[in-house]
């Protein structure tokens, strides 16, 4: 199994990662806004709108208050096949090209792949990442703000806090079927067992990064796809970046691209894969450094 891991490892599938120059933003830049939110989005026409309407309200009640906070919200479109491009840029238009980003990518590249296209191009001190269903509500930015305050001081200005579901497991244990409650269990048990110890709900997409934390793992970043969250924990405790993980709200919303059975399977593949290319040295991580 080693062995086949370490020969099917793909070297670092994206060319951004590398410091570049020219018109558009880079995460390579020096920052210019307070915050950064990215939004991967697939085939998201119907539930984008509620996720959206939700942020931007916050948002821009939050600058009313404080003329200092800037933003960007950043929607990547990831290939989707629906009209999710055209309603995210209603929200351009509504909003202003410079307080909403579009970035359409020509083919599906996996959430974790619209993730790291985002964040590459983010110009937020802080970066936030939250899912297009709104099933976290925006307002408990503020409780991962606080769990990244905590964390002072940040070792090389780097620190994560990730959004926690753990909390509300009982509730949704009742709500599943005994094969989900299994699959679930199982997955839990690997990323334990392979790769994160420290954190119980590694899946929950709300998760707010600095810009240099945030530019040393998604640097690094190789899957693409569901399992894209464990790697960027287990990189950043292999770079020693400290990480909090908050209680948050979370409902959740019909119309998930999880298929409960493959998707598990895919992602299990994937922590061994992690794991053992880690440990094979077929993936190195690597400091980055900006211009």
């Amino acid at each position: 199994i080693c062995a086949i891991a370490h020969v099917t490892a793909k070297t670092m599938p994206h060319k951004d990662a590398e410091c570049r120059k020219g018109s558009a933003p880079s995460i390579h830049d020096p920052a210019t806004r307070e915050l950064s939110v990215v939004v991967p989005s697939y085939n998201e026409e119907n539930r984008l709108p509620l996720m959206m309407d939700e942020a931007l309200d916050y948002l821009e009640k939050r600058q009313k208050q404080d003329p200092s906070f800037t933003y960007e919200v950043i929607v990547v479109n990831d290939g989707s096949k629906d009209q999710t491009a055209k309603v995210a840029k209603e929200y351009c238009k509504k909003y202003g090209s410079d307080k909403v980003r579009v970035i359409s990518l020509e083919k599906n590249q996996g959430k974790g792949g619209a993730v790291r296209t985002g964040v590459f191009s983010s110009r937020g001190k802080m970066i936030l990442m939250a899912d297009a269903d709104g099933a976290t509500k925006f307002a408990d930015i503020e409780k991962v703000e606080e769990g990244l305050k905590n964390l002072q001081p940040w070792p090389k200005g780097m620190a994560i806090s990730c959004g926690s579901r753990a909390h509300l497991e009982k509730d949704s244990i009742a709500k599943r079927s005994y094969f989900r409650t299994l699959l679930m269990y199982g997955f839990h048990f690997l990323v334990w067992f392979l790769c994160v110890k420290e954190i119980r709900d590694t899946q929950c997409g709300f998760k707010l990064l600095t810009r240099e934390a945030a530019l040393q793992t998604f640097s690094n970043l190789h899957i693409e796809r569901w399992a894209f969250d464990v790697e960027l924990l287990y990189i950043a405790q292999r770079l020693k970046i400290p990480i909090a993980e908050v209680a948050v709200n979370w409902t959740e919303i019909e119309g998930s691209k999880l298929v409960p059975f493959w998707s598990w399977l895919q992602m299990g593949r994937d922590l061994l894969f992690i794991r053992l290319r880690y440990m094979t040295g077929a993936w190195k991580l690597e400091e980055k450094k900006c211009n």
